[in-house]
């Protein structure tokens, strides 16, 4: 009777696990509703900035500015600066994993270069790992903000200002439709015959006048253009990690059906055991005391 006791408790503590993951993947789902529809609000104004600004670096062709760089350019003095985007806790397959494993690969190209972490997970894990990591980027990855997207760019573009960093990048996670994948992008310095060569069906033959003058108006947009690109990166691996949160809960829920039924099935199978066994062992009884 102690084994059937066992598998009843057994099946009590699948049941309430799998009340837990079904409750968080109802959670997701409706988080990921709300980000969603963030993204797709954020997407049209990020593509039209970043329109503009291949526009303007087509335009400008004589234009000193520090966050343009040529091919001829010499190379600025000053670390690289990494920032990685993760989540606040984990339970979301391997959307975590695949991000830091980007960033990982980054650092062994530039074991140097600063680290600037959004979202607990990713601290903690670098921390493990003895990396060293910037102690005042303190940011969270839930529910993000325009305003929290220019803080961090306010941040990073300040060390890039006064030569402490000479090239800035950013690991986060992309969705397309139902896929997930991990991206490394290069937000700073913009090189010029890249912006160029891929602005296309543009008209190039638009006048543009600066005021007060061209590297100004640049240094402002571009101001714009990271605060932009870094929300939208921030929104979109938002929507990444509830969507792999919404797939990990739901094969936990399904496992744990699958558990339940096993277990219920030994349940059944051992309980009939023990009855038929007592049966017995009452008719065995009878026939005995009916010889005697």
């Amino acid at each position: 009777m102690s084994g059937i006791k066992e598998i009843k408790n057994h099946i009590a503590g699948v049941q309430d696990t799998r009340k837990i993951t079904n409750a968080m993947y109802l959670i997701a789902s409706t988080k990921l509703r709300k980000a969603k529809d963030d993204l797709d609000k954020t997407r049209p104004y990020f593509s039209a900035l970043r329109g503009e600004v291949k526009r303007l670096f087509c335009a400008i062709e004589k234009v000193d500015s520090p966050y343009l760089r040529n091919p001829t350019s010499k190379e600025r003095p000053g670390k690289f600066g990494l920032i990685v985007v993760t989540s606040d806790k984990g339970l979301a397959g391997a959307y975590n994993h695949n991000v830091i494993k980007t960033a990982e690969a980054f650092l062994k190209k530039h074991p140097d270069a600063r680290l600037f972490v959004m979202g607990e997970f990713g601290r903690q894990y670098f921390r493990r790992k003895k990396q060293e990591i910037e102690s005042d980027f303190e940011f969270s990855a839930q529910n993000p903000t325009i305003e929290r997207s220019r803080i961090i760019s306010g941040h990073v573009l300040h060390l890039y200002d006064t030569g402490e960093l000479s090239d800035i990048y950013i690991a986060y996670s992309d969705m397309h439709g139902l896929a997930v994948r991990s991206r490394m992008t290069r937000l700073l310095p913009l090189y010029r015959d890249l912006v160029t060569t891929r602005a296309v069906n543009m008209d190039m033959n638009m006048e543009f006048e600066f005021l007060p003058n061209a590297a100004t108006v640049l240094g402002s947009i571009i101001r714009s253009y990271i605060s932009g690109f870094i929300y939208s990166a921030m929104v979109d691996s938002y929507c990444c990690e509830l969507s792999e949160r919404m797939r990990a809960m739901d094969s936990a829920t399904s496992n744990a059906d699958r558990i339940i039924e096993e277990l219920s099935v030994e349940y059944n199978r051992r309980r009939q055991a023990a009855i038929t066994q007592e049966i017995t062992e009452v008719s065995s009884g009878a026939r005995a005391q009916k010889k005697n």
